[in-house]
Parts: structure tokens; C-alpha cells; sequence
């Protein structure tokens, strides 16, 4: 157990984590020499090569001078902290990866002070001190001073720090300003011998019983599902009899057909694990994430780390549209709903509940990011789902009032850009808490409601040509801030069904902005644009031009057409309205009108209390 050690790497997002870990793996000699290995190996999703971010903890494993290091990659993004928190089971120690430029952000206060609550020695790295500008000496300290903020120990802040550059691929422990040839040739020689030092030996009791609890899930076709967590106590070989101890208090029982440990990122079988490693163990069908896996019925189940409650809720709701079933394989109600509940198998954050609606499922979840991320890996794995806005969960308080979730807001924007942002802010209910002014930007944090972020992000990108920074943290449940204008423009909603014409479109594009080109498939009810005033417009997109044996003063003229405004999953998310459903199927993406009907819309609207 002395030659283990169990390490988590955690960030904000796009500090450098996956591509160091990269380094650790490739300079251990993980990788044969004449192997190809892809950049970034960690994010092997193909929504998280595509986005530049971690989605989901993963598990790798390094042998260095005769100790096996435990690797777990951790995703840097709030929506996705479920995944962090139940990490932190496992481990012993973390690497605390910052820019030597930008210093701590959002994302490194939530996974630090979630690593220092679960005791976890800390290796500070301070990466990219090859980048122009870099500042790693103001960085430390004021890496410090969120270690004090997060009343951290006396142990805690006796951190040690290595300066890297994850993209070079060396490591230092002292910075002398410069990369020179010698600081290049050193590797990571560095950061391997602080983590055997440094961080300790897992605790665990190998002359205990077996115990164990699982932290992550996993499932292959060969072994059936895969328990993977930290062993506590004791030892476990092929073919033991163990059992499930169920948070219910229910127990099930099971026999050991794989152990599973890491070599790299292979999964290799062996005969037997200790107290104090990482793996995965196959024989138990029926478990969760949480729960306790033990040598017989008379055991007590382990505590598992509590998990921030999910802030947003949406409807996913069958595909009832007129072009349901021409591009999707999976469309039931059944369908839609094992595939939701098999996701909150493995990702604890998300919550799923039946409503009072046939084909209508309500899901419960961090952030409208990671609600958007499972939409796409579901429209890629072949399923029509139509999903509504992003709803805030509301609490009551003990007096009766209404709570609603409040989070802290930091935006990074251009000095120019200032005052645009501080105007959205107010209009969007948020409270300026600080500002500082840096050379060309200005740093502001803010208290918002969560109701107020939804596309905050889109609006920041527009407002700033891309240069705006934002991140946020649940702060707390406060009262309610009043009423928050979501959407200033109507839409242009379709009244027919079939073509779009160059010939409509072309009269309906001075209304406003197009979403949709000549020859899409459309239907009444369809949302086909945005409208440059207030309210919906019905307009006729499929109108084709008359022939006459006039000749018109038109002939002869070509139709220029705007680019039609694309929307992604998850600005269609934030754009749509209350009344409105997104239709994500495998290649396309559609806002529709809840009631697609004109006249049952006007109907239905008209009864709602003004």
C-alpha cells in the first residue's frame, strides 16, 4: 500500500489539465515509442474533443521508480461538478492546476473547496509559465489567498508548487524566468517526485475486511457493469462472494467475475486488489453510484460524499411533430425514458421523474450545459426528443416564501464593452459586488439569479465580438428578485406546411432574421425566424411565386438571401420561449410552438391570466 498513491488533477476549465496529464503518461513510458497517441488522449468522448472540455472523470494509472499512481481527470465546469464530488471518494491528494497568466477562476474555488473539505493534500501547478505575460509569482500568491478564503489547515497550506508548461513538457520546482535549454530537457522529472513525496500513501486497512465504495460506473459488453472506487479495507480476488449494501438499507448479492485495474488508460485484468487501490470490479449488477460493496450481509455501508442538488429542471418530451420518425431510430416514450434513467446510472447530478403527462419526463440538473450535452449524445445515438426551456428549481422557505437559486457571476470584458454588460446585468436582476480594473479589461463579479444567466453567455459573446470571460457558482437559495424579461423579440412562426421558397423567404426576411434556407422541410407551427418586433408573426414560408402571362418588373432579377442565423443546441435552449419546444433529431435542429395549431394557440392564450 506504500507504493500507491491516488491523485486527482483539477481546474477551471482550459488550464492545461488534459494535456498534463498527456505529459505524465507519455514521459513515464506509458506509451510504447513507436505508439500513436492522439493529443489530449484523457478526452476520448467525441463531445468533449469537439467542445475543448472534460465531460466525464476518467481513470488512468502511471508506474514511476517502482510506485503505481492512480490518475483521475476531473471536469473543470460547474455543470459538471457531480462528477468531481464523487471523485474525491477515491483519492488522497490533488494536483491544483492554474494559469500562470489568468490565476485562480471560478472553477478552481468550487473544485478546491471541494477537495479541501474531503481532506485532500493539495500539489499546487502553477502551468503555461511559457505564455507571454505569464505571472506566476503574483499567481501563487494569490492562490494563496484562496487557500485562506477556503479555510484551508495549517497542513493544507503548507502546499508544495511545481511551475510547468504541460505543452513543452517539463516541470520545475523553482522558477528561474526563463525557459532555457536545461528546463526543457528536465521533463517531468519534477512533478513525479513532489506527488511520491508529497502526497501520502492511501489510507485504508489492509487487515480489515473487504470494503469498498463505488465512486464511478462504468459497463462493457463483455464483463456487464463495472463498480470502480477505492478499496478501504481488505483484499478482493476473482470469484469472492460479495454484496451490494443499498442506501435503502436493501441488500443484493454477487460474485467477483472481474477485477479490473489500470495500466495507462488499458484496462487489464487481474487476480486479485488491495486496501488502498483503484479499480473496477465486475459480478454486482444492480448498483449504484454510492453505494457499498462488502464481504458478507452483516456489514455497515460506507458514507458517500453529499452532492450539490441539481438548480434547473426541463421537460423532454416525445417527438410529436410532422416530421417525426423520417431521421431518428428511437422515439417512444419507453425508449426516451431508459435512456434517461440509464443516465442517472452513472451521473449522480442529474435527477429524472415521470410527470402526470403521458411521454412528458422532467429532468433535474446542474446547469443548461449539461442537460444540452446529453440531448446531443442522445440525437447521436439515434433519438427524437423535443425538450422545453431551462426552468429554475424554486425552494420554500420556513415562513412560506419563495427562494430561488442566486450564483456568483465573474466576467472577464474589454474596457470598451463595460458599460453594454453592466446594463444586461441590471436587466437581468444581478448585483454588482466588485469590479477591478486591469490594463485592457475589466474583472466584475456579480450576484444573479440563476434565471438570469440562461443566455447570459450568448449575449456576452455578441456584446463583446467573443472576447467576454464568464463563469459562475451556486451561492444560495435567496428570495426572489422579480420579474426577468427573457426574450425582447417575437418570433415569425410558420403557417404552412411544406417547401421553403426563395420567393417567401425573401418577403419574410424584412421582418426580421431567418433561421431557415430554401428547400427545409417546414410545418405549421414551425418557428422560422426571429421578428424584429415584440410579438409573433404567422408568415407563409412555402408561398411559391404565380406564373402569369404578365411579365412582372421583377423579371430577371436574382433573390438575395440573407444567411439564415444558425442556433446550437444550447443557444436554442436559452433562446426559445416558455411556449416553445426545441426538436433535436439526428441531423436536425427545430424551435416549433408547443401548439402548433394557430387558432388553438390564440385560444389557449387567451385563457391564460394576464
Amino acid at each position: 500500500m506504500e507504493k500507491i498513491r491516488n491523485i486527482a488533477i483539477i481546474a477551471h476549465v482550459d488550464h492545461g489539465k488534459t494535456t498534463l496529464v498527456d505529459q505524465l503518461l507519455r514521459q513515464s513510458g506509458t506509451f510504447r515509442s513507436n505508439q500513436a497517441v492522439v493529443e489530449r488522449v484523457m478526452d476520448s468522448m467525441d463531445l468533449e474533443r469537439e467542445k475543448g472540455i472534460t465531460i466525464k472523470a476518467k481513470n488512468a494509472a502511471y508506474q514511476y521508480n517502482g510506485y503505481h499512481v492512480n490518475i483521475v481527470d476531473t471536469p473543470g465546469h460547474a455543470d459538471f461538478g457531480g462528477e468531481v464530488e464523487r471523485i474525491l471518494k477515491m483519492i488522497d491528494g490533488v494536483l491544483l492546476v492554474v494559469d500562470a497568466f489568468d490565476g485562480p477562476q471560478a472553477q478552481t474555488k468550487f473544485v478546491l473547496r471541494k477537495a479541501l473539505e474531503a481532506g485532500a493534500r493539495p500539489v499546487v501547478v502553477i502551468n503555461k509559465i511559457d505564455r507571454e505575460n505569464a505571472r506566476p509569482h503574483k499567481v501563487l500568491d494569490m492562490v494563496f489567498e484562496l487557500f485562506l478564503e477556503l479555510n484551508a489547515t495549517d497542513e493544507q497550506l503548507d502546499f508544495p508548487v511545481v511551475y510547468a508548461s504541460a505543452k513543452l513538457g517539463f516541470a520545475v520546482k523553482e522558477w528561474a524566468g526563463s525557459v532555457d535549454e536545461a528546463t526543457r530537457n528536465a521533463g517531468m522529472t519534477a512533478l513525479y517526485d513532489t506527488i511520491i513525496e508529497k502526497i501520502p500513501a492511501p489510507e485504508a486497512d489492509p487487515t480489515k475486511h473487504f470494503e469498498m465504495v463505488v465512486a464511478n460506473l462504468d459497463y462493457s459488453d463483455y464483463y456487464g457493469r463495472i463498480s470502480i472506487g477505492k478499496i478501504y479495507g481488505g483484499t478482493v480476488r476473482l470469484g469472492d462472494k460479495i454484496v451490494c449494501l443499498r442506501k435503502d438499507g436493501t441488500k443484493s448479492k454477487g460474485t467477483v467475475t472481474k477485477v479490473l485495474s489500470h495500466q495507462g488508460l488499458q484496462r487489464i485484468e487481474i487476480e486479485e486488489a488491495h486496501a488502498g487501490d483503484i479499480v473496477g470490479v465486475a459480478g454486482v449488477e444492480e448498483v449504484f453510484i454510492g453505494e457499498t460493496l462488502a464481504d458478507s450481509e452483516d456489514r455497515q455501508p460506507l458514507p458517500f460524499v453529499d452532492i450539490d442538488p441539481p438548480t434547473i429542471k426541463m421537460q423532454f418530451v416525445v417527438n410529436d411533430s410532422p416530421l417525426a420518425g423520417r431521421e431518428g431510430k428511437f422515439l417512444t416514450a419507453r425508449h426516451i425514458r431508459d435512456r434517461l434513467i440509464r443516465e442517472t446510472r452513472t451521473n449522480v447530478s442529474i435527477q429524472v421523474a415521470d410527470t402526470n403527462q403521458a411521454g412528458v419526463f422532467e429532468v433535474s440538473a446542474r446547469g443548461e450545459m449539461q442537460i444540452a450535452i446529453l440531448v446531443e449524445q442522445m440525437r447521436r445515438e439515434g433519438f427524437e426528443v423535443m425538450v422545453s426551456r431551462p426552468e429554475v428549481i424554486f425552494h420554500k422557505a420556513d415562513n412560506g416564501d419563495t427562494l430561488e437559486p442566486i450564483e456568483t457571476l465573474y466576467v472577464d470584458v474589454p474596457t470598451d464593452k463595460l458599460g453594454d454588460i453592466l446594463q444586461n446585468l441590471a436587466n437581468r436582476k444581478g448585483e454588482i459586488v466588485n469590479m477591478v480594473h486591469n490594463p485592457t479589461t475589466v474583472a466584475v463579479e456579480a450576484n444573479i439569479p440563476t434565471r438570469g444567466l440562461i443566455g447570459f453567455e450568448t449575449d456576452l459573446v455578441n456584446l463583446t465580438r467573443g472576447e467576454g470571460i464568464m463563469s459562475h457558482l451556486f451561492k444560495e437559495y435567496g428570495p426572489m428578485r422579480g420579474e426577468i424579461a427573457t426574450r425582447l423579440n417575437g418570433v415569425l412562426v410558420s403557417m404552412e406546411t411544406g417547401e421553403a421558397t426563395a420567393f417567401a423567404l425573401n418577403n419574410i426576411q424584412v421582418r426580421g432574421t431567418l433561421f431557415v434556407k430554401p428547400g427545409d422541410a417546414i410545418y405549421a407551427g414551425m418557428v422560422v425566424g426571429e421578428n424584429a418586433r415584440p410579438d409573433d408573426m404567422a408568415v407563409n414560408p412555402c408561398k411559391e411565386k404565380h406564373l402569369t402571362n404578365m411579365r412582372s418588373q421583377g423579371d430577371g432579377k436574382g433573390i438575395q438571401l440573407d444567411t439564415p442565423m444558425t442556433l446550437s443546441l444550447e443557444r436554442a435552449l436559452e433562446y426559445i420561449a416558455n411556449d416553445e419546444y426545441v426538436e433535436a433529431t439526428p441531423l436536425s435542429l427545430r424551435l416549433r410552438k408547443r401548439i402548433l395549431d394557430e387558432n388553438k394557440r390564440r385560444r389557449a392564450e387567451s385563457k391564460q391570466p394576464a
